[in-house]
């Protein structure tokens, strides 16, 4: 049981084990609050809690969650053993036998704990007063400490808002984090991407014609953050799950000016209506990938009235170029739901999300088959389930392979890949929001690569005769390589990367104000020299026993994995900018032959990349000298 109600308790917590970082000197909303709490994510520092930012009279808290330590104190124990708890339990419900309600008893308390208690009437008064019976700030944003954190951003941001909604028929809650501009004092944007919760009950509401009443709550403990990020099937109640996770059930109170619920226990609570119809356009943003998003229209989001706790402290969430907060909470959801996708799909040994690439660019699945070629099946079921389903790319491997050594996965890629036989394209599919490649939103292309050795592809059960894959033995270790520059000048430098994956830095601009900020789904410009640098070295013999040469642009060190996976899977999409050596027409089916190319270059009509602090040292900010640890 983590024991924590407010995020005040924990943060008390946080001081007490001394891993909380005071900041008593003044800070800028714009920008400063960025830079320190960047430098002190990437170094997995302490929680930072600012208690004078500028033009507010408010405390801000921000990193709460940006340590796999301060995850495991808030949760009480890992979140892989909280997934083995999930996993346990769902192969035991329905309970068909004594037994299987044996094997629950020490899950009894968390599942009783998952139903939200109301408070209202008498209960609400011998318990601690929430936030609508403490103090109203009224329908004004311009008392909160609302951070810009990117110098093109368009505006300020709350980047932590809980927000809750219900279905406008049938009565279900929906809580999620959804990126809300502040537009003035009483009007905010609601950046309701593709298939969230919110954004589905506000079209439900459209049809009816009528806006959606909406409570944000900023400011919570840790199990109700970790439940706004959780991939929850739809229809799951996010706040159940926090009762879960918390071992005690989440506190609701009822909101002011609109029929909806509250958590209790939020340090603010922002009520308001998002009107039907109403639409205006919405950022540039620098978001988890690493850009700033394009500006777009999105609904419109009004305060009629702002709540808060006693001594309230705001809460904010840094998002940019990873690493950054999200990259702890995402691994931490991740490690609790592999085991509930097991249960669906028996056949997964393991799955991981890479952060480095925005978690949905990149999804790496271990298969032990059980007939030939599951894995395949797998990764088609993986991309229609969820969240998951905004997956760009998926590589499948073996059982044996962990799918977060990104050197054993792209060794099995260099080792056991081949495009003629291997690769799978999915184009025009649902693609996540804010990926900006296929120049037209919420629409793109995935892919599958099957790096599975050819061993183990034919699964326990084997295969009639005749139908053993073509393939029988896998690439030989790749030898040393020509120079790509000698084959064209416009290579800045190359790297064989983790075995047999060779990457070359072009040459050219990155971002700058040719890009510009309207989504457009125009056809894209014209050939890059990524992609003509592409197409010569994959048509090279010196490189034909390579699986992938991927072009990237010069703005990362090319020796650091991380800004590598980044500076890849942020930047191609799959149909139009991969490329190979030959095609194959095989009937209605068209094979790569040879090795394949991707030109990840960035790409005029691409948003700007944001910077990066990467080698700057944290705690080095004047605001942060000499402040101790408390």
């Amino acid at each position: 049981m983590s024991g924590y109600r407010t995020l005040s308790d924990f943060l008390a917590e946080l001081s007490r084990r001394h891993d909380l970082k005071r900041v008593t000197r003044e800070v800028d909303w714009n920008g400063e609050v960025t830079e320190i709490a960047a430098r002190e994510a990437r170094a997995e520092g302490p929680a930072l809690l600012f208690e004078k930012v500028r033009g507010s009279k408010l405390p801000l808290a921000v990193n709460v969650l940006a340590a796999s330590r301060r995850i495991e104190w808030a949760l009480g124990r890992s979140p892989r053993s909280i997934g083995a708890e999930l996993e346990a339990l769902l192969h035991a419900l329905p309970p068909r036998e004594m037994g299987d309600l044996w094997k629950l008893r020490g899950s009894a308390a968390r599942i009783l704990a998952a139903r939200p208690e109301r408070l209202d009437g008498w209960r609400a008064w011998v318990s601690e007063p929430p936030p609508s019976q403490v103090r109203s700030l009224g329908p004004d944003l311009d008392a909160l400490p609302v951070l810009q954190l990117w110098p093109r951003d368009g505006g300020r941001f709350v980047t932590f808002p809980l927000v809750f909604t219900r279905h406008p028929e049938s009565d279900a809650r929906n809580l999620g984090i959804y990126r809300m501009q502040v537009f003035d004092h009483k009007t905010t944007g609601m950046h309701w991407q593709i298939g969230k919760g919110g954004g589905l009950h506000y079209a439900a509401a459209e049809r009816l014609g009528r806006g959606l009443d909406v409570a944000v709550a900023v400011g919570a403990d840790p199990a109700t953050l970790l439940a706004a990020v959780a991939p929850l099937p739809e229809g799951i109640d996010e706040l159940a799950f926090a009762g879960f996770l918390r071992g005690r059930p989440t506190r609701l109170a009822r909101a002011i000016t609109v029929d909806a619920w509250v958590p209790a226990d939020a340090e603010f609570v922002i009520e308001g209506q998002v009107p039907f119809g109403e639409r205006r356009l919405e950022g540039p943003f620098g978001d988890h990938f690493g850009h700033y998003s394009h500006a777009a229209p999105f609904p419109v989001f009004h305060v009629r009235e702002i709540t808060s706790r006693k001594s309230p402290v705001f809460q904010a969430s840094v998002v940019g170029r990873p690493p950054q907060e999200d990259k702890w909470m995402g691994e931490a959801v991740q490690e609790m739901f592999t085991g509930v996708l097991r249960v669906v799909h028996p056949e997964i040994v393991d799955l991981w999300a890479y952060f480095e690439a925005g978690f949905h660019n990149l999804l790496v699945v271990s298969v032990e088959n059980r007939f030939a070629r599951e894995a395949k099946k797998t990764a088609l079921g993986l991309l229609g389930t969820g969240q998951l389903s905004l997956t760009k790319c998926v590589v499948l491997v073996d059982g044996g392979v962990n799918p977060s050594d990104r050197r054993a996965v792209f060794e099995a890629l260099a080792h056991n890949f081949d495009a003629s036989e291997d690769f799978l394209l999915l184009p025009g599919v649902p693609l996540d929001t804010l990926d900006f490649t296929s120049y037209t939103m919420n629409l793109g292309s995935k892919m599958v690569l099957d790096a599975q050795s050819h061993s183990r592809r034919v699964g326990s059960a084997g295969v009639a005769p005749g139908d053993e894959p073509s393939r029988g033995a896998p690439r030989a270790p790749v030898g040393e390589l020509a120079d790509p520059r000698r084959f064209d000048d416009r290579v800045a430098a190359w790297r064989l990367a983790w075995g047999g994956v060779l990457v070359v830095q072009v040459r050219g601009q990155v971002g700058g104000d040719q890009a510009g900020w309207e989504v457009t789904s125009a056809v894209a410009p014209g050939t890059t020299a990524g992609r003509e640098v592409v197409e010569r070295l994959v048509r090279r013999a010196e490189y034909s026993q390579l699986p992938l040469i991927v072009a990237v642009s010069a703005d990362f060190a090319l020796d650091d994995d991380a800004e590598l996976l980044w500076g890849w899977f942020t930047r191609f999409d799959c149909a139009r900018d991969l490329v190979a050596a030959g095609m194959e027409t095989r009937g209605a089916w068209s094979a790569p032959r040879g090795p394949l190319g991707i030109d990840a270059t960035w790409k005029p009509g691409y948003p700007e990349p944001l910077p990066s602090l990467a080698g700057v040292a944290p705690a080095t900010h004047p605001a942060l000298v000499s402040e101790p640890r408390s």
